[in-house]
């Protein structure tokens, strides 16, 4: 039975989710351009810190689910040409992970790989996402993973790009030094370098000023890039570290999803994700077609453009992802 107590709790839960939206809209009318996408949020419960994870749902509500998933120092903004291009046939969601793009960003929270998981979790349930192609690029391939493992009946299809879900012996000595106790926490949240070094760093031609004003338009002070420096903390090396164990499971797990059609769209010029990555993905999903994009790089999405979208679009209309005339 709803009680008045209960009514005027969802009334200021209502309120509060409608404050958040303006706000939001009014952050980005700076990029409409690019991003003109209508914001969306979700409140995750006390027993997820009850914080606020922003998403866009473009496209048919009934229309096979796009899942778009990024990683670090992106955001949602990264898909904005796929879901351009596809949202007319595909219902496409894109998340901004806690921490990230317009979510909360709060300092206590539990910034690792399995909460991440879970909160793609908490979302995908509440909006009953089914028949996923799961678009996943950097930390979004370990998160996406982590969130197929835990549902994998939901996961149709697989798109990864420059990312990895399995362990690592290496790690590219411009991620180390950020890592490097008090220097990278004064450098990448004092001093914002690692967002903005991967404004270059990350492609292999020079990103448009409002192309690179939308990826660092949430990155704009120590607070809001407590994720972009818990990321590079929470890569998993060794035994003894807190997301060890998530990882080995994701990785133990990625043979289950042989059976599904997979497309490895990758930049081949990334010096994170090198083409070693690639082949790693192949040794543990041989299903996988591959298209390289030989002059890209990390952000593949950015130097390959509209031959990213042509790709995507191509295989989901071979492999049964896009069913709508």
């Amino acid at each position: 039975m709803t009680t008045l107590a209960d009514s005027d709790v969802a009334r200021a839960e209502r309120g509060r989710l409608e404050e958040r939206v303006i706000a939001a809209r009014e952050r980005l009318v700076s990029i409409a351009g690019e991003y003109p996408f209508e914001p969306h949020f979700f409140r995750h419960p006390a027993a997820g810190d009850g914080a606020m994870q922003h998403f866009i749902d473009e496209g048919p509500r009934d229309a096979p689910v796009l899942l778009f998933l990024h990683g670090n120092p992106t955001w949602s903004f990264l898909w904005r040409r796929s879901i351009r291009a596809l949202s007319e046939r595909f219902r496409c969601v894109a998340l901004d992970h806690i921490g990230c793009g317009l979510s909360d960003k709060p300092e206590d929270f539990p910034y690792l790989l399995a909460r991440h998981a879970e909160n793609v979790e908490r979302i995908a349930l509440a909006l009953d996402l089914t028949d996923i192609t799961l678009v996943a690029h950097d930390w979004g391939g370990a998160i996406g993973m982590g969130f197929a493992r835990r549902q994998p009946d939901r996961i149709a299809r697989l798109v990864l790009s420059n990312t990895a879900a399995f362990r690592s012996k290496s790690m590219p000595l411009r991620i180390a030094a950020c890592r490097v106790p008090l220097f990278g926490r004064l450098a990448v949240r004092g001093m914002n370098a690692f967002a903005r070094a991967a404004t270059f760093m990350a492609v292999e031609r020079p990103l448009p000023p409002a192309v690179k004003r939308g990826f660092l338009l949430p990155y704009d002070s120590w607070a809001n890039r407590i994720a972009t420096h818990a990321f590079v903390e929470d890569i998993p090396m060794r035994a003894s570290h807190p997301s060890w164990d998530e990882l080995v499971h994701i990785e133990s797990s990625l043979a289950q999803f042989r059976d599904r059609p997979t497309a490895l769209l990758w930049g081949e010029r990334d010096w994170c994700f090198t083409p070693a990555y690639r082949e790693a993905w192949s040794a543990h999903l041989p299903q996988a077609e591959e298209r390289r994009f030989e002059t890209a790089g990390h952000y593949v999405t950015e130097d390959a453009g509209d031959d990213y979208v042509a790709a995507l679009t191509d295989f989901l209309a071979r492999h049964g992802g896009d069913v709508r005339p």
